[in-house]
């Protein structure tokens, strides 16, 4: 698979560890306990998330399709990595106290079935932390096709298509609303803790030049503490294995 084609179908794991990534890790650590759990991180990529969940715990398993980004992740020293699919994951029922699917269920072949897995190997009490795209930000960040080509990068209102337009547009990648997001737990032994939707950290911005990256930082803050939170670039929801 060439690299533009893996990007595709597969996104792109972050390299890189900023503020964006650091406010995700805030939002984890107020919805549930990190500290000695054994974590799952199901599409690790190179590792970025499990590097930060060490300061927490000494158990974080990091599972992922891509070799390649698994061999990025053992160079720097991460262990306890697997490759597999997220739909058939090679561990115990009841395994772990916290699944992080991190900006991954939009890529998997079937997603209905990467979220059963992870409600699988889930304890009784343990928790799903999951990232993945709003269908109503205003924003295709994962690029689209073109006349049979792919073109990388943010692309306007794609998503706001019918399905049948958007999905020509961008078959290699979903992009959720929130009742889609819920229904993929439909019928599991699960109970929805927290669902909500965040807005982008500008981290490039930021860098770029700090004074309009704080204030965009700020008027994002206050979006997601109102009903126009439904235009963040993400959902975050919290989903707990009940007994």
């Amino acid at each position: 698979m060439i690299p533009a084609e893996r990007a595709a179908q597969r996104g792109v794991p972050s390299l890189t560890w900023g503020p964006g990534q650091a406010r995700r890790l805030e939002l984890m650590r107020q919805s549930t306990r990190l500290e000695a759990a054994r974590v799952l991180v199901d599409g690790c990529g190179v590792g970025m998330y499990m590097e930060a969940l060490q300061a927490f715990t000494t158990e974080v398993y990091g599972l992922d399709i891509e070799e390649s980004y698994l061999r990025e992740a053992q160079a720097r020293g991460l262990r306890l990595l697997v490759v597999a699919a997220a739909e058939a994951l090679p561990y115990p029922d009841n395994t772990f106290d916290i699944v992080l699917s991190h900006e991954v269920i939009e890529h998997v072949a079937d997603d209905r079935q990467a979220v059963a897995e992870m409600v699988r190997v889930l304890r009784p009490g343990g928790r799903i932390l999951l990232f993945c795209p709003n269908r109503w930000f205003p924003f295709e960040t994962h690029g689209h096709y073109w006349r049979g080509r792919y073109h990388f990068g943010n692309t306007p209102l794609i998503n706001y298509l019918p399905d049948p337009l958007r999905n020509r547009l961008a078959p290699h990648v979903r992009a959720y609303s929130g009742r889609a997001l819920r229904r993929l737990f439909a019928s599991l032994p699960v109970r929805i803790v927290h669902h909500t939707r965040i807005f982008p950290a500008f981290d490039r911005i930021m860098r770029r030049h700090p004074r309009a990256g704080r204030l965009l930082r700020r008027m994002a803050d206050l979006l997601e503490r109102t009903p126009l939170n439904w235009l963040g670039l993400s959902h975050f929801i919290v989903v707990e294995k009940t007994p």
